[in-house]
């Protein structure tokens, strides 16, 4: 059983009960989600006051409701289904996204071995996964908003903290950091950001328009 020490906060798994998130952080919450029992079951509880505020409002009032949501949000950031764990280190969730074969997913390479794919979702966030080698340090950075990180394979250390399979590390505005993979083995991530990154180096900010980061 994997042990997971980094888990998604309050807010985040409130905007994914109420399908208020972007899709691409839909995507990275559902992805932890089915990794992760606490978080499930943490889920649960948000979605049961949810639909008891709903029953509480009366029939009528819960299909306004419903309505009113999948104007607002639109039918795209609607909340991924979370499925059961897999053997493969892909949750069902994003295989919907990357196809049933994982190893026919379009890697870019980056620079330093380092290799993305960006998955398509909705213009308010994106998504990609990260192929990171054991050993490599990723460019110093910052962020302009939120980046989601989740750990699908191996493991990486930054100024904060070691996040292994399952754990999620939640970025914003006042973190800066400069994550590096474990020596164990490649590291396999899953980011959503919805704002670019801000790099330190001259290097990056150059190749950053190019690498859509």
């Amino acid at each position: 059983m994997t042990q997971i020490n980094h888990h998604l906060d309050d807010a985040l798994l409130m905007g994914y009960s109420a399908g208020t998130l972007p899709e691409a952080f839909n995507l990275v919450v559902a992805s932890h989600i089915s990794m992760c029992d606490e978080c499930r079951a943490r889920l649960g509880a948000f979605d049961a006051v949810g639909g008891a505020v709903l029953e509480e409002a009366g029939s009528v009032t819960m299909e306004m409701a419903a309505a009113d949501l999948l104007d607002s949000v639109g039918p795209e950031k609607v909340r991924p289904v979370v499925s059961k764990p897999t053997s493969s280190i892909y949750p069902q969730v994003l295989m919907d996204y990357i196809g049933p074969d994982p190893d026919q997913v379009k890697w870019s390479k980056l620079g330093m071995g380092v290799r993305q794919a960006i998955l398509k979702t909705s213009s308010s966030a994106s998504v990609r996964l990260l192929h990171i080698p054991a050993g490599c340090e990723m460019p110093d950075h910052g962020h302009h908003g939120t980046e989601l990180t989740l750990v699908l394979q191996g493991a990486f250390r930054d100024e904060r903290d070691r996040f292994a399979r399952g754990d999620i590390e939640i970025a914003t505005e006042d973190d800066h950091h400069k994550p590096v993979a474990d020596e164990s083995g490649p590291c396999i991530c899953l980011a959503a950001t919805d704002a670019p990154l801000h790099f330190s180096g001259f290097v990056q900010r150059i190749a950053q328009k190019w690498a859509r980061i």
